[in-house]
């Protein structure tokens, strides 16, 4: 399945530079000024395909997602040793938890770490404290509980952090966080996602349920999580009565797919 927003624009090319997200959470723009079609975290490392009256082209590393973002939010790539495991953290400007807090980072956020001093690390974003993160390659192996860090989660089309997300980002970030590699929208994930089941499949912890553009996420037999229009937020909800509810709306489930997570 060929998706467009994976497919660079042949009209903003030539440049092939490398570069890194520099500010908490920056919107990935359809055009200039347009709308969201997806968000980048801290820390996220793209590929600059042009540059012009302070907007870049990129396309994130990590999904192959293109998109606008402005110029001042990139920064020059740092070695990468740290990413926020906490549903969010701080930068503060000292070691110490009294100090002024320079920067808010989501979790899933990348830090490049100079230091550690009296219980934090030093970033150039501030010192993050050391119970906030994990080394870049330490992943966890239960999506469902990495989902649940954003329960209450305001709803956000589009958006991919603590402070805001859609359901296929609730996706991609407990994906990500456990080392499985995850397209940022629900049609890409319901295409290429795990093992197709048939209907008889009984729901399973970290299956994916997805209908006509959603997905959630199976905390048990019979519980779900998912960032949702409907309550405006990541919640838990029982699967009967999201299958009923979104039956009204959008129809039936479309597919239930099952995680390959690496061990």
């Amino acid at each position: 399945m060929t998706h467009a927003r994976l497919t660079p624009d042949p009209e903003f090319s030539g440049l092939n530079e490398d570069a890194q997200i520099g500010r908490g959470v920056v919107n990935l723009l359809r055009k200039p000024n347009g709308a969201r079609d997806r968000q980048l975290l801290l820390g996220a490392e793209v590929k600059v395909l042009w540059r012009h009256e302070g907007w870049a082209y990129v396309q994130a590393n990590a999904d192959d997602y293109c998109g606008f973002v402005g110029v001042a939010s990139l920064t020059k790539p740092q070695v990468l040793t740290h990413k926020v495991s906490a549903p969010g953290s701080h930068g503060y400007q000292n070691a110490a938890f009294k100090s002024i807090d320079r920067s808010a980072m989501s979790h899933g956020s990348l830090l490049a770490s100079s230091g550690e001093q009296d219980g934090f690390i030093q970033t150039s974003h501030g010192f993050v404290p050391v119970q906030h993160i994990t080394a870049i390659d330490d992943f966890a192996d239960d999506p469902a509980d990495i989902a649940s860090l954003y329960a209450g989660t305001p709803y956000l089309w589009g958006g991919n952090s603590r402070w805001g997300i859609d359901c296929s980002g609730l996706v991609q970030a407990a994906c990500a966080a456990c080392n499985i590699s995850c397209p940022g929208d629900s049609d890409m994930q319901e295409a290429e996602l795990g093992t197709l089941l048939d209907d008889t499949a009984v729901p399973e912890r970290n299956d994916l349920l997805f209908w006509k553009g959603h997905v959630a996420l199976v905390w048990d037999e019979e519980t779900l999580i998912h960032a949702n229009a409907h309550a405006m937020a990541v919640v838990f909800e029982p699967i009967q009565d999201a299958i009923d509810r979104i039956a009204q709306t959008d129809g039936a489930i479309t597919a239930h797919r099952r995680l390959v997570i690496p061990s």
